[in-house]
């Protein structure tokens, strides 16, 4: 068995492979580490760049696109090792990135998974968006992070070098026990993609086991390049967050947390259009009525988050309101 399987998930990003996959071979050697790439149905020339520039790498072919969330289900279910990384195809990584993180872990058995630091590829003197120190979420459901509140990132000072706990490790270059992965149930299939290594994380906090940063590992993420700002986008982002509160939400908080929710989201809808944005607009009304016919469906899911928690509340979902702080308060960086 492998200590380490780096496991990437492609879909027509044979220029990316190119890109990025070399610092990823180059500075993963430490023993027992197997790179792989899992090719989500590409139609582009992913699978003739792996074999001619990266034989070196093992390639698992999907016989369709199954998004981020069910694609890596399927990829992880042929992995045998006690580590893998979920690591996005557009991630630059440094020398070492490795080592701390299998460092930590093996000496942290309470711990399932954790991330580093993320840094934008495009200004690397700044956090990424998509993770940056770590995640957490306020009351409602807002995800934020060390170094990134709502749209405002801050610069990377060493501010935020500590080890610490947090909520959620960023899907980008999510290192986690393939043990825990599967006895959690993984990640969300019906998402398809944005939200769902929130969700798989708070199962896991909530399940007794930790998530924490590492930022002594950085790795440099360009963002948003598989899924550009887009309706759908917006649509996946809303729908997968109700779903996602829905599933995990103390029984005491679901009625009020949800109800606020609807009243911020149509507030939110009713932005995009007096902006001129109609399709983002729509996206948000499509989220919430896609949100309320699969609701039904969700409700087992529910019970058996409820039924395997063993913390009834995690310090890293905040009592804070992410929006009244930031726009009202002036709250722009996360200390």
């Amino acid at each position: 068995m492998n200590k380490v399987a780096v496991v990437i998930l492609n879909w027509n990003g044979a220029e990316m492979l190119k890109q990025f996959l070399p610092s990823v071979i180059s500075f993963s050697t430490i023993e027992g580490v197997e790179i792989v790439v899992a090719d989500n149905h590409s139609s582009d020339q992913s699978l003739q760049v792996l074999q001619s520039e990266f034989p070196q790498v093992r390639v698992i072919c999907l016989e369709e696109n199954y998004g981020f969330a069910e694609g890596y289900n399927r990829a992880l279910a042929q992995i045998l090792a006690e580590y893998v990384v979920l690591l996005n195809s557009d991630v630059e990584v440094t020398p070492d990135w490795l080592q701390p993180l299998v460092s930590f872990m093996d000496s942290h058995p309470e711990v399932a998974a954790c991330q580093p630091k993320l840094l934008s590829y495009r200004n690397k003197n700044l956090f990424e968006y998509a993770g940056a120190a770590g995640g957490y979420l306020d009351r409602f459901g807002y995800p934020y992070c060390r170094g990134r509140i709502m749209g405002t990132v801050e610069e990377d000072r060493g501010q935020y070098n500590s080890i610490c706990s947090i909520l959620w490790a960023s899907g980008a270059a999510l290192f986690i026990r393939l043990k825990d992965y599967i006895e959690a149930g993984g990640l969300d299939a019906a998402f398809f993609a944005h939200m769902e290594e929130i969700d798989l994380c708070w199962r896991l906090r909530t399940r007794g086991r930790d998530i924490v940063c590492i930022p002594q590992s950085v790795v440099y993420h360009v963002g948003a390049a598989t899924l550009k700002e887009s309706p759908r986008k917006t649509f996946l982002n809303f729908r997968n967050n109700l779903l996602m509160l829905y599933k995990n939400l103390p029984q005491e908080e679901l009625n009020t947390v949800l109800a606020v929710r609807m009243l911020l989201d149509y507030v939110a809808a009713f932005k995009f259009f007096v902006s001129g944005d109609w399709g983002n607009a729509l996206a948000v009304i499509k989220a919430r009525m896609a949100y309320r016919k699969l609701k039904q469906d969700y409700r087992l899911k529910r019970e058996e988050n409820l039924r395997k928690r063993k913390v009834a509340r995690v310090n890293e979902r905040t009592t804070r309101f992410l929006i009244l702080d930031y726009y009202l308060r002036g709250y722009k960086r996360f200390t």
